[in-house]
């Protein structure tokens, strides 16, 4: 399995592979920055080497990072979507430099007209892949669809992708949160016909991560307020049925879930559950 946890990066970005190795985790998601800030980090050479040496130490097979919660590419704002597009080449910069597979970026918010908005997040995706060309992917993250976000149906997130150029398109998959899923409608209860939506739609082959989480909002709600697996309202079932799901093997699984009084406890009780899902465990989640 390819099972790992949003770990932070306090201390520097070198310091987030040894977390994940804590959690036995093989795959790990970070801010390579502070993403409540404009403020940009500038990794020195002696960063980026440590942190490809502790990546290939603790045998991670991948290692994602999520773009700054500033960052709006669909914005009619010409000063804020020029401000969101030098962060996210920076952020592509960084990503590319630190060896990452992809960076996992939320689609904008459009403020005013909804197709406009989404010319605005191709057109700025586009400019920033072909700033910082290379293997590095970007995962366009389905959202909850609060607001004017844009991308929270399946045939939006198809829509963003197939206004990329062809060069650059092929750089381009996706990210599903199951908390997302269920804020915006999707049957998570029939998980499996969700799946086969999504292959119809865009194609399986595209999804390359999901973000795990369960969810305290009520389904349709857009709202997005994450939980821990099998302790919300998306409930055990579906996260069973999805780390036995063959066909998502090779997908990159991270949770988001929440940190609260010690994270380390937490991502590590939530993984050990998933884990038991994956091995066929029907038990109910124990609450510690």
């Amino acid at each position: 399995m390819i099972l790992g946890a949003h770990v932070s990066s306090q201390g520097g970005v070198v310091a987030a592979p040894q977390r994940g190795a804590t959690l036995r985790a093989t795959a790990i998601q970070l801010f390579t920055k502070t993403p409540n800030q404009w403020r940009e980090k500038v990794l020195n050479a002696d960063d980026v080497a440590r942190f490809r040496s502790e990546v290939r130490r603790h045998k991670l097979e991948a290692v994602v990072a999520h773009d700054s919660y500033l960052i709006n590419l669909a914005s009619p704002d010409p000063a804020l979507r020029t401000r969101s597009i030098a962060s996210f080449t920076m952020e592509l910069e960084r990503s590319r430099a630190l060896g990452l597979r992809a960076v996992v970026s939320h689609p904008g918010n459009y403020m005013d007209d909804r197709e406009a908005g989404l010319e605005r997040n191709a057109r700025g995706y586009a400019e920033c892949l072909a700033a910082v060309p290379g293997d590095l992917q970007v995962w366009i993250e389905g959202t909850a669809g609060s607001g004017t976000a844009l991308g929270a149906r399946f045939e939006e997130l198809r829509d963003l992708r197939n206004a990329l150029p062809d060069g650059i398109r092929t750089r381009v998959g996706f990210c599903l949160d199951t908390a997302h899923l269920h804020a915006v409608g999707y049957d998570l209860s029939r998980v499996e016909a969700v799946w086969e939506e999504f292959d119809r739609v865009i194609g399986l082959g595209l999804l390359k991560c999901l973000h795990l989480n369960d969810s305290r909002a009520a389904a349709g709600s857009r709202v997005d307020r994450h939980e821990w697996i099998g302790e919300g309202k998306i409930g055990p079932e579906p996260f069973r049925r999805i780390m036995r799901d063959p066909r998502l093997a090779e997908v990159v699984k991270i949770i988001e879930t929440p940190k609260r009084d010690d994270p380390l406890r937490h991502d590590r009780r939530m993984l050990r559950r998933l884990r038991a899902y994956a091995r066929g465990n029907t038990r109910a989640p124990a609450s510690v």
